[in-house]
């Protein structure tokens, strides 16, 4: 490992002195005009879920490695320098030091120095007096005993126990290191970075802006002058506008199967990608009874057409899985013989329905006695037309449920309180690996574990396969993991999602990766052929 990160630090010096000799070959200037879906709580990556903050910030921000930027599926392998020159593992994987790159400063021109990362994961294990409001990644680093500085340009990452998958953590856009000197409440409304773009403005229901860093570390980058996000709640009014030429690029993954149609009806020249999101529609269920019975949940189970969801709201463009992203875009997810023995996922609907009618029944449920529930949801078309879907299939078993439509800025921390019945969220996996998506969603006491869900027996299983070295035997513990999560309809995933990005032919260098929306919006060497 010691040898792999000198590596990869070599690599990634050739490739800043290539960016800089290609430089020339690249047209500079131009800002990015993107529209944006929504107006989001605030524009701190550590205390933010959605990549509604991601996309436009992460280029604020410098993380200690990052995954390549043009590798289209994250892993291990495609884990590149970025604060960190290199890093080294000692021989039980408990110990991860990070040697930092010099002379690089935060847009208000302090100097980066080692205090910062140590600042950083003290603030996200609550050892800083200094407090996060949301700490969303809070069970990333459970296993986290201390971070240690040697000098201004060395740290060590202590961890409990072995935990090889930490630096698949820390590539993502999800772990940006933060400012010891800007307080967490600052960093909500100006964040500050060592990134290639430094943050302008936010309105809200208006506009997010951010501008070329002059003094950004990377030579030669970025290309851009800046990139500016305009709000538009409205989907179908945000299409029309790009199609008009009023944008340059859609909101990532913004673009429906059918939509895409009309833009390249309407817009022939505009270049589109559809690709798997490592998102899942799912249904939460708080476990208050009568939901706490898990024949009532098994039931709710059964009775979801998975495929008539993908088949609907995407013309057939979609997967079915289990927590984790099916293959083989995922690395991890169940394979097919196994899902198919699972609670609703029978292609069979209407003998799963036989069979949840009966559950219902044995509850004293029936045509004459149903179940009124509310489904909170938020208030994107992402999330309606789903949940439109799901209260008709939840009436086939005599649950009735009224739609609750909760704002943004209001979502996650409602989530939180446990302030539902039901809800139609979307699971996102900054990270394709268990070791993110089982201890964020599904640990006990996790802050995003929103039904309360809490199975000591499961939590060690997840921690004895975020030990294990042997890739072959860390799935087949995952699997094992994600059947039983399915067999206790922990929170039923509906399908995972694919969706499609557009941009007009003039903007170039943009990737998108197939195993996560978090992690691709460094755009540091995009560029505008105009």
């Amino acid at each position: 490992m010691r040898r792999t990160g000198r590596v990869l630090a070599v690599v990634s010096g050739l490739m800043l002195a290539l960016a800089a000799g290609e430089a020339l070959a690249q047209k500079r200037g131009g800002v990015l005009r993107v529209y944006h879906r929504d107006s989001p709580g605030s524009m701190s990556l550590l205390e933010e879920g959605s990549f509604s903050v991601a996309v436009p910030i992460m280029g604020v921000f410098n993380n200690l490695v990052m995954y390549d930027q043009h590798v289209r599926q994250n892993s291990l392998e495609s884990i590149v320098p970025d604060l960190a020159t290199r890093w080294t593992w000692n021989a039980e994987f408990t110990q991860l030091t990070f040697e930092l790159r010099q002379g690089v400063r935060w847009h208000d021109g302090k100097p980066f120095t080692a205090r910062d990362v140590k600042c950083t994961w003290d603030l996200l294990t609550g050892k800083s007096k200094d407090t996060l409001r949301i700490n969303s990644r809070s069970t990333w680093y459970v296993n986290l005993e201390e971070v240690t500085t040697q000098g201004d340009h060395e740290a060590t990452f202590h961890l409990k126990r072995a935990q090889p998958a930490l630096l698949a953590m820390l590539a993502s856009g999800h772990a940006p290191v933060y400012p010891c000197h800007v307080p967490a409440r600052e960093m909500r409304q100006h964040p500050v970075g060592t990134g290639p773009f430094k943050f302008v403005e936010y309105q809200a229901n208006k506009t997010i802006k951010v501008t070329r860093n002059p003094d950004y570390w990377k030579p030669g980058l970025p290309y851009l002058d800046g990139i500016e996000f305009t709000i538009i709640a409205s989907r179908a009014t945000a299409m029309l506008a790009f199609i008009a030429g009023k944008f340059d690029m859609t909101f990532p993954y913004e673009v429906t199967i059918p939509m895409l149609r009309d833009i390249k009806s309407q817009a022939p020249q505009a270049i589109c990608e559809t690709v798997p999101l490592n998102i899942a529609p799912n249904l939460l269920v708080n476990r208050q009874p009568p939901f706490d019975n898990l024949t009532l949940r098994r039931a709710i189970a059964l009775s979801f057409d998975r495929r008539a969801f993908i088949d609907i709201l995407a013309e057939g463009q979609g997967d079915l899985g289990g927590a984790m992203l099916p293959p083989p875009e995922g690395k991890w997810g169940l394979p097919p013989e196994i899902l198919a023995t699972l609670p609703g996922y029978d292609p069979d609907v209407a003998k799963s329905r036989v069979e949840a009618r009966k559950l219902m029944t044995g509850l004293g449920y029936g045509p004459d006695k149903r179940l009124k529930v509310k489904l909170s949801t938020r208030n994107l078309a992402t999330y309606r037309d789903p949940s439109a879907i799901l209260i008709d299939h939840l009436k086939e078993i005599w649950i009735d449920a009224e739609l609750d439509l909760v704002e943004t800025a209001n979502w996650v921390p409602r989530l939180i309180r446990k302030d539902f019945q039901f809800a139609f969220s979307l699971v996102g996996s900054a990270v394709d690996d268990p070791d993110q998506n089982f201890s964020e969603y599904y640990a006990c006491g996790s802050p995003r574990n929103y039904t309360g869900y809490c199975n000591a027996e499961l939590d060690r299983l997840v921690t004895k396969q975020s030990m294990e070295r042997d890739p072959a035997e860390r799935r087949r513990q995952v699997w094992e993991i994600d059947r039983r999560l399915q067999e206790d309809v922990v929170r039923p995933i509906l399908f995972h999602m694919r969706a499609a990005t557009c941009w007009r032919p003039e903007v170039k260098n943009i990737t998108l990766m197939v195993n996560s929306t978090y992690n691709g919006w460094r755009l540091e060497d995009a560029w505008l052929d105009k």
